[in-house]
């Protein structure tokens, strides 16, 4: 994620993104924030992948996501809200991990044998997979083969 493409208030919310393993932090971060639609557009603006994936992490259809982007006076339901912040969260460690948002989005797409033949990907369409996804970034912080 290079921060010279993304507005002030973007690069505010990357900045203040809690870490994922902080929970309590995720959850009022989240419940606090009004910024919903700075939140997609965040989103949108540091993902470099289609919005048939991103709405297929966020369990919405592609035009969903598409009107997200253009309502400036969004109001996000709170679970899809969540799923955007923890995916931020986790494009915010990925990328420390990796030194970019391009080497991350390789690992993340890529078939990983010790995920059973999965990309990691395919684990960001519920919390708990992105959750896990997570630890395994941890875990290859800590030199483990992930």
């Amino acid at each position: 994620m290079s921060t010279t493409t993304l507005d002030k208030k973007q690069r505010k919310i990357i900045e203040e993104i809690p870490s994922l393993n902080d929970f309590s932090r995720i959850y009022f971060y989240t419940i606090q924030s009004k910024f919903d639609n700075d939140f997609v557009r965040t989103l949108d603006s540091v993902i470099g992948l289609n919005d048939n994936t991103l709405s297929n992490w966020l369990n919405i259809t592609p035009k969903t996501l598409r009107n997200y982007k253009k309502n400036a006076d969004l109001v996000l339901k709170g679970n899809i809200k969540e799923h955007i912040v923890l995916i931020l969260s986790l494009y915010k460690h990925g990328i420390a991990v990796f030194g970019s948002a391009a080497d991350f989005e390789k690992w993340l797409s890529a078939e990983n044998h010790l995920l059973d033949n999965e990309a990691p990907t395919k684990f960001l369409d519920t919390i708990s997979g992105i959750k896990f996804i997570d630890n395994r970034l941890t875990a290859l912080e800590y030199g483990e083969n992930v």
